[in-house]
């Protein structure tokens, strides 16, 4: 196999000059293949040797996502010096070192890696959460009877997604894809003989193929209206100046589109997400925050020139992939608030958090997605593995019935808990402040005292976003009330989890607080000058292969009033929760396990009550699904099935046993009763019969007419044989 490396970017973006891409930049950036090799090889140990090694793989598994760890860090800090070594008005070439991967009617095929800013942030958030998730899967799933299982498919599913991430084409991207969709497949499924989580696992599945096939016939026309090649730089590069049919890229925009509403949750592909927390909570803080559902926002921001012509993001006020964002955000945190299980609230926070990325993308905000994807992979992890503790503490997910008053038996997860909620709340000082204010700055939507400068005015998306705060502050704020507060509802004395468990916990808590660090607005003053907007500068790309877009400038107007937005939510929720909703239960003397955040409005107000089950029901989307779509599918094809069956299956058998016994009637008739029985079997009775007869009338006793007879035949034979020898 001969390595080759990509020639100098064909084209140039307007604002750079030089090439996109170099096939060498340091040792860590090179080989970066190694990265997805170690889990991958640690996926096949774990499964052809796991008796040899320690803690049946699981520490082969931690060992080799810990070398996948350093492997990255490696690779951050030399892109740093070679981001940093690239001057102003020059692209930042990227890494892009390939080999040669197939033969197909004369044309040469490549695999290889493509590695930017955006693949060593990506390379870091995977596998820094997987790391603390091998290590706190170690305590979780102790005792598991598929414990050896469990590490092999979280190590492939490392393994995948950091494949993905470093894909240099579309169809290795492809491969990617779909790996990263089985190996949820696997892990959702994980205890496959409870129904529920077998139809879990299989329903992600098939959702995800409905988006599978928008990304195939992207990719298809992207391929073709870039000269027949799969090449992510050339195609986009191509698409930067201006190469490609708008046309063509509306199509291939919209069918991407469809795949991001599958992988990545969007409305109304979502409805897989809350189902896949069946799933083990390790692997849910994994697919939620690093893996599997940002995918798709990963595939957006790489293939980000297709959208940003395709549905023309710069100057607009409103696109498809903005408007699905946006409708995300918002009905996706709607429905958190009547779920009872505290991982289905976190599933739909996920949702919710996708869709301010991907309306950020949808906008032209290109760097507040991807730092807002960073962000969000530390607390959003921090509250899965936190809610993991809380069940492995009181044994249930059911906030309602056995939760409650936890703060006091566990107060390092309540901790832990608190801290990623504010961050998820989008509260000062926290990482998830910084990152929402930037999306709703690159908006451009509010021109309020100075405003921002953004790629359009896209107000409505200014507006959902600052409802999608205010929601999201208060379904957390009743998470904490009923998870933390009261008094304990369920069963048993619920304990503190052990060292393995709380120290993710408290690092990922640790990064809550401090990943906002990285991308500091300019202009604020509490932050070195030199270190401020660093993410920004390290992870955008400035080449060729990547459109020129416009920065939002930092607006103060804009963040107070996003926060004063966000803490109107958690008021009002806890005035409900912790106030109205505690008294009219200790009033009316009944513990909380019954109604406790409906009881007070929704038993009195019919509005309240029809919105709460539409809540209840989902938007009644899975109705939709099952008992129109699927049974609607499933009905003419089992009617159709079963009148094949009927009429031409079953009635080509019956003709046939028809024909059958007719002719076996016939045979019995003729044949064997006609023809062997009354002719040849009684014929040949009744023959020798008459021979024996014949013969016993000879028998008279006298031995000179035996003699005669024996003479007569010797005459006989004597003369035939006679006639033989002289012929």
């Amino acid at each position: 196999m001969t390595t080759t490396t990509t020639s100098a970017a064909i084209y140039a973006a307007e604002a750079v000059s030089g090439p996109s891409s170099v096939s060498s930049a340091g040792w860590f950036l090179d080989n970066a293949w190694l990265i997805p090799l170690l889990p991958a090889v640690s996926f096949v140990a774990i499964l052809l040797g796991a008796k040899r090694f320690s803690k049946k793989g699981s520490s082969l598994g931690i060992v080799a996502v810990a070398g996948s760890f350093v492997l990255a860090i490696g690779a951050v800090v030399q892109w740093i010096g070679h981001r940093d070594s690239i001057h102003e008005g020059e692209a930042v070439t990227a890494i892009h070192r390939t080999v040669t991967w197939f033969n197909w009617s004369g044309h040469e095929y490549h695999a290889g890696i493509l590695v930017d800013g955006l693949t060593v942030m990506m390379l870091v958030v995977v596998t820094t959460v997987s790391l603390l998730v091998h290590i706190y899967s170690t305590d979780y799933v102790a005792g598991d009877s598929r414990y050896t299982h469990f590490f092999a498919f979280l190590s492939l599913f490392t393994a995948a997604m950091l494949f993905f991430v470093l894909s240099d084409n579309l169809l290795q991207m492809i491969v990617g894809w779909e790996l990263v969709g089985v190996c949820s497949f696997v892990l959702i499924g994980h205890w496959w003989e409870h129904k529920e989580n077998s139809d879990a696992a299989l329903k992600a599945f098939l959702t995800n193929r409905v988006g599978d096939v928008g990304l195939l016939i992207g990719v298809t026309i992207l391929f073709f209206v870039a000269g027949g090649t799969f090449d992510t730089l050339t195609v986009t590069e191509k698409i930067v100046h201006g190469d490609v049919s708008h046309v063509a890229l509306i199509a291939a925009s919209a069918c991407l589109a469809a795949a991001v509403m599958s992988k990545s949750g969007q409305f109304v592909l979502h409805t897989w997400l809350p189902d896949a927390m069946a799933g083990p909570t390790p692997v849910s803080a994994l697919i939620h925050a690093a893996t599997m559902v940002v995918a798709g926002i990963f595939m957006v921001a790489r293939l980000y020139p297709v959208f940003w012509e395709g549905m023309s993001i710069g100057g607009s006020s409103i696109n498809l992939l903005a408007v699905i964002g946006t409708v995300t955000l918002l009905f996706g945190g709607l429905l958190a608030f009547t779920q009872n299980d505290i991982k289905k609230v976190l599933a739909y926070s996920t949702v919710s958090q996708l869709g301010y990325m991907v309306m950020a993308l949808g906008v032209g905000a290109w760097t507040a997605a991807m730092f807002h994807l960073f962000t969000h992979a530390f607390f959003k992890a921090c509250l899965f593995l936190g809610s993991g503790s809380v069940s492995h503490a009181v044994h249930s997910f059911d906030m309602k019935t056995s939760m409650g008053g936890l703060r006091k038996h566990m107060p390092h997860t309540y901790r832990t808990f608190l801290v990623a909620t504010i961050a998820l709340m989008g509260l000062p000082p926290l990482a998830g402040f910084w990152s929402k204010d930037e999306i709703l700055a690159g908006t451009g939507g509010w021109g309020l005292a100075g405003g921002t400068s953004a790629n359009g005015a896209y107000t409505l998306m200014l507006i959902g976003g600052m409802l999608g705060a205010a929601v999201t502050a208060a379904y957390m704020t009743r998470v904490v009330y009923l998870t933390f507060f009261g008094e304990f509802r369920g069963h048993g004395e619920p304990h503190e989890s052990g060292p393995r468990i709380l120290v993710p916990l408290y690092v990922l808590a640790v990064m809550a607080v401090g990943a906002g660090l990285f991308n500091m607005p300019k202009g604020f003053q509490l932050w070195p000058k030199g270190w401020q907007e660093r993410f920004g500068h390290y992870v955008e790309p400035v080449a060729g292969y990547f459109p020129t877009i416009a920065h939002a400038k930092p607006s103060w107007t804009l963040a107070i009033v996003s926060t004063a937005v966000a803490l109107a939510g958690a008021g009002l929720a806890y005035r409900y929760y912790f106030v109205s909703v505690a008294k009219a239960s200790a009033a009316a003397g009944v513990s909380l396990t019954e109604h406790p955040d409906d009881m007070a409005l929704t038993s009195r107000n019919q509005v309240a009550r029809a919105g709460h089950t539409l809540l209840a029901r989902k938007y009644f989307l899975d109705d939709l699904y099952n008992r129109v779509i699927v049974r609607g599918v499933k009905q003419p094809l089992a009617s159709a099935a079963y009148w094949v069956n009927q009429k031409v299956i079953d009635g080509a058998i019956n003709a046939s046993a028809r024909g059958t016994a007719a002719a076996g009637r016939a045979i019995y008739d003729k044949v064997d009763q006609g023809l062997i029985d009354n002719v040849i079997v009684d014929g040949s009775g009744r023959a020798s019969d008459a021979t024996g007869e014949s013969l016993r009338g000879m028998q008279t006793g006298r031995v000179h007419q035996y003699a005669a007879i024996l003479f007569a035949a010797a005459t006989v034979l004597a003369g035939v044989f006679i006639l033989v020898v002289s012929l």
